[in-house]
């Protein structure tokens, strides 16, 4: 395969996965089938493309032949034509209450509330979405919840048998309904970003089709949801690092730091926008903790200069935000933020709580920061240790060209 099909099968995935299996689940009903012909679709391409060029809407074609495979599929399966007669009766659900199917017409934000639905438990809500609408393998996933690949493939299993078992209707729901999954929404969404603003694995760091897909959907969110302050603040959130993104790699495809990013690069209209979304919704009720980590974003968004950053102010929203979710990844973020308030000895000390907990025994992060502490201190032997611990669990070649840069800078 030439280089230019490759690249657009690699574009068409990245952009398009999520679109050709929600439209596909809203037309067959049969979550495995959308998958396996999607699958079958990207898998034609391969073939095709090289041959026939690559199509002017690789998305159309990708999703018309997944949907010509799944036809085929159920008429290969079916006994006196019933199935086909399913496909028929297949289509959008009619929502009842404020928010009629008509008013929200976008599969992959039905797809979202239909994974998220309260009879499954948050962590299978959230895989299934990041696996169905997002793409991402079973060993993505598995690692981001920092569980065995095994166990997760198991948890996704049990959740389609559960969509289909208990009726699960595929749908945006009425307006009544929506505080319920609110929270497993704002999670899933928020994942789908993350994953694009820094992806897990592969070769590069950041995925920004992923990114602009979730910023897209939680637009839609807060106008379903106008009286919900935490999605504005996710929204905030969002727009805020997203503002930095373009500076995040540079032309070598190597991490650069929030340091060394070069300020006038950043978006300044995303940053305008993301702090009045942000002032707004902080005037709305208890804080929660999307507004917390989007107020210190725009702590580091508004800052003029590196060595103007208010640490200390963000070390105080972290003690917040760590009350509020005390999970070990917001804890590590913590212990930077106030190695950078008050000095590198202090972070060391608060990291060695996390190393014996082992939560993130298996994240490169933790190592990768033990050893920044270390440099800073000036002691090089003992940081370039845990910098090559780091290039051993690092997963992106992006973080991988980094570490070893920072590993080889300690012997100048």
């Amino acid at each position: 395969m030439s280089g230019e099909v490759d690249d657009a099968v690699a574009e068409a995935f990245r952009g398009e996965w999520g679109h050709i299996v929600a439209t596909l689940i809203r037309v067959t009903g049969d979550w495995e089938l959308a998958e396996e012909a999607a699958q079958e679709a990207f898998a034609t391409a391969v073939q095709v493309w090289p041959r026939d060029g690559v199509p002017r809407r690789p998305g159309a074609w990708l999703t018309t032949t997944a949907r010509n495979h799944a036809i085929d599929r159920m008429r290969r399966n079916t006994v006196g034509g019933a199935k086909l007669r399913e496909l028929a009766v297949l289509t959008p659900p009619s929502d009842s209450g404020l928010f009629e199917a008509e008013e929200i017409r976008d599969d992959r934000l039905r797809l979202i509330f239909t994974c998220c639905h309260p009879a499954l438990a948050f962590e299978s809500q959230i895989a299934l979405t990041l696996r169905t609408l997002a793409g991402l393998s079973t060993a993505q996933i598995a690692r981001a919840f920092l569980m065995p690949e095994q166990t997760l493939a198991k948890r996704l299993v049990r959740a389609r048998a559960k969509i289909k078992n208990a009726g699960i209707p595929y749908r945006v729901p009425p307006a009544h309904l929506l505080p319920e999954r609110t929270t497993a929404v704002l999670g899933v969404l928020y994942l789908i970003f993350n994953e694009g603003y820094a992806a897990t694995t592969g070769a590069d760091l950041i995925r920004e089709s992923l990114s602009a897909e979730a910023i897209r959907l939680q637009r839609l969110l807060v106008e379903l949801m106008p009286d919900e302050p935490e999605a504005q603040g996710l929204l905030a959130l969002m727009l805020l690092h997203d503002a930095r993104r373009t500076t995040r790699v540079n032309e070598a495809g190597e991490l650069v730091s929030l340091e060394f990013q070069d300020r006038s690069r950043w978006d300044r209209g995303e940053i305008a926008e993301g702090t009045a979304i942000l002032d707004s919704a902080m005037l709305r009720g208890p804080v929660g903790p999307y507004r917390v980590q989007a107020a210190i974003a725009a702590c580091h968004a508004t800052a003029p200069t590196a060595a103007a950053t208010d640490w200390a102010q963000i070390a105080g929203l972290y003690d917040h935000l760590v009350r509020l979710v005390p999970s070990p990844i917001v804890r590590l973020n913590r212990v930077v933020a106030i190695a950078m308030a008050e000095g590198p000895d202090a972070g060391l000390a608060l990291l060695a709580d996390l190393e014996a907990e082992k939560a993130l025994a298996e994240n490169h992060l933790l190592p990768a920061t033990r050893a920044d502490l270390l440099r800073r201190l000036g002691r090089a032997e003992a940081a370039a240790a845990s910098y090559e611990r780091a290039l051993e669990l690092v997963t992106t070649e992006a973080e991988r060209r980094y570490l070893t840069r920072r590993l080889e800078e300690l012997s100048r």
